[in-house]
């Protein structure tokens, strides 16, 4: 579990990334979850765009992602969700 330094940390870290998947409104498929998963493990720290319109939506599909990836969100601005996995072989060094 992150604490909110790590939290904050994160996502100042995430203002310079590009999103690497794109969620249609197809919605979560086991393609876009492997596709996430990948990202995640090659990355750590990804933003995901999501096409959903609602708010509702885009938090139960955040929910949803980290749940089953085991993954921590750690924001949601308008479409963008980021979300961040340490993997054993960490990039990104927390404070």
């Amino acid at each position: 579990m992150l604490n909110s330094k790590q939290i904050a940390f994160l996502k100042a870290k995430s203002h310079s990334i590009v999103p690497v998947v794109s969620l249609g409104h197809k919605g979560m498929s086991d393609s876009v979850i492997n596709e996430i998963d990948v990202n995640l493990s090659a990355h750590e720290l990804i933003k995901i765009k999501i096409q959903n319109d609602s708010k509702e939506g885009r938090n139960k599909a955040l929910d949803l992602v980290c749940q089953k990836l085991n993954a921590q969100p750690i924001n949601h601005i308008g479409k963008i969700l980021v979300i961040f996995r340490a993997n054993k072989k960490t990039k990104i060094d927390l404070p």
